[in-house]
């Protein structure tokens, strides 16, 4: 009889490989992406809302109230790699049952304030760090649940963004006007924490790997493999990576640009003479028609007939020059249409925007891909609206508020243009495995690594839309 060949230490010390099931438990974790979405950027997007009643009650500019949704979207984003290293050591569900705790506290906090600041460190920092905690996680876990479904299983997630967006604003303005502004918020607060029930109910497919373990070795080694857990851990050889650079860098732009809208429409609306439920309409229109640009960019992205990274250019281009048009619509059925435009295109690029991540850096390096990449666009949501809260101030109108937004996102669509790989039809060649120090107890994967490992995958697990960029051309 043949001897069986011996397993390295390499293959004893790595996780065990999960297949993705693409449904089952995973359309659970999907309707967790659903609600958490939902009361994540859907109350994000309607806060325009309680803008109007923040600078008429603080006597404050419109860009120092603009801060407030600003800080708790830089927030969201710049925390990611935590919420990401977070769930690597503890599973995703604890982290996002956190966050939903965080996100509720924030509102009710801010419910008491009686100054912008006060707003800032609530609704901006405490609801911004719980809604770092809750978005990446359930993001990765769908990811997890799903290879050849993936696009789809996105968007269906993400229509609850759209969906929210429709009930929320016209929601807020009842609640504003019945409860006033403190009373509204409080009830944001209880809404919120129904995402605690979001992360209850995700079921990672296997044990997350603990970075720190023991090991007998001298101090100084621990010290070195410490860092080295750390640099692998936040997956800081992406930043020495071209083409996730390149896309870190327009994915920036367009965050720069996509959520000014959702500060400074209903404001708009406003100032060309509509009135306050005309003008929370204008939302609810957008909200609508993002939930079918969702699930027709999910639907037509996993039919494999075009490339993600093309249908993702169409999209922002469109999405930039809908901005645009926005102060060309000075009638109401002129603004509904040129709304409608928008929100299309928005739900259709926002599922792309995240499942393009795996053909850039591969399926491996994807829950550390998507911290980092959220940090770095965090300057975008941070500097995009007061930017023009500030052109507004200057301008008495908000026409180069909205020209500036849609420049921005035909500048992130440029970007993206410049990928490796972008002008070619087929996908780029699949890259050498990321080298992986096994010896000193680096950790060897993430949340996802046990979905798919880069030496040996079945063929269900890695469709074409997945075959990662290498590092070099």
């Amino acid at each position: 009889m043949m001897e069986k060949p011996k397993k390295t230490q390499e293959e004893e010390q790595s996780p065990p490989q999960i297949a993705a099931p693409d449904g089952g438990w995973g359309w659970v974790v999907v309707g967790s992406l659903f609600f958490s979405s939902a009361l994540v950027f859907g109350l994000i997007r309607s806060l325009g809302v309680f803008f109007v009643e923040f600078v008429q009650y603080f006597g404050e500019s419109a860009q120092a109230v603009s801060w407030i949704t600003s800080i708790g979207l830089a927030m969201q984003q710049l925390l990611s790699p935590i919420a990401a290293a977070a769930s690597n050591v503890f599973g995703t569900r604890p982290v996002v049952m956190l966050g939903g705790f965080l996100s509720g506290l924030g509102f009710i906090l801010a419910s008491q304030a009686t100054s912008l600041l006060h707003l800032y460190l609530t609704m901006g920092l405490i609801s911004g760090i719980g809604w770092a905690l809750i978005f990446t996680p359930t993001v990765a876990s769908v990811m997890q649940y799903f290879a050849v479904r993936r696009s789809l299983a996105m968007g269906l997630g993400f229509t609850g963004i759209g969906l929210s967006s429709f009930a929320f604003s016209p929601l807020f303005q009842y609640l504003v006007e019945a409860y006033a502004w403190r009373g509204a918020l409080l009830v944001l607060g209880g809404l919120s924490f129904n995402m605690i029930a979001c992360g209850a109910v995700i079921r990672p497919l296997g044990k997350p790997n603990v970075v720190l373990k023991t090991e007998n070795s001298s101090k100084l080694n621990k010290c070195s493999s410490l860092l080295s857990r750390i640099y692998e851990g936040f997956e800081l050889s992406l930043l020495s990576h071209r083409g996730f650079l390149t896309y870190s860098i327009a994915l920036t732009f367009f965050n720069a640009g996509y959520f000014i809208p959702y500060v400074h429409l209903v404001a708009h609306s406003h100032h060309i003479g509509f009135t306050e439920y005309q003008a929370a309409a204008v939302i609810s229109v957008t909200g609508v028609v993002d939930i079918l640009g969702r699930v027709a960019s999910g639907w037509f992205s996993d039919l494999g007939k075009m490339r993600m990274p093309h249908m993702l250019v169409v999209w922002t281009g469109l999405l930039g020059l809908s901005l645009m048009l926005i102060p060309a619509a000075v009638v109401y059925s002129g603004l509904i249409v040129v709304s409608l435009m928008y929100g299309f295109c928005a739900g259709a690029m926002t599922p792309l925007a995240f499942a393009v991540v795996p053909e850039i850096v591969g399926m491996e390096r994807m829950l550390g891909a998507l911290g980092l990449l959220q940090l770095i666009e965090s300057v975008g949501g941070l500097l995009g609206a007061p930017l023009s809260g500030w052109l507004k101030d200057h301008t008495g109108t908000y026409t180069v508020s909205f020209i500036a937004a849609g420049s921005f996102l035909v500048l992130g669509t440029l970007v993206t243009m410049t990928l490796p790989y972008f002008w070619s039809c087929m996908g780029p060649p699949p890259p050498s495995p990321p080298k992986r120090k096994s010896q000193d107890g680096s950790i060897e994967g993430g949340l996802l690594t046990q979905t798919l490992s880069s030496n040996s995958a079945p063929d269900t697990l890695c469709p074409l839309n997945d075959i990662p960029y290498s590092d070099k051309e």
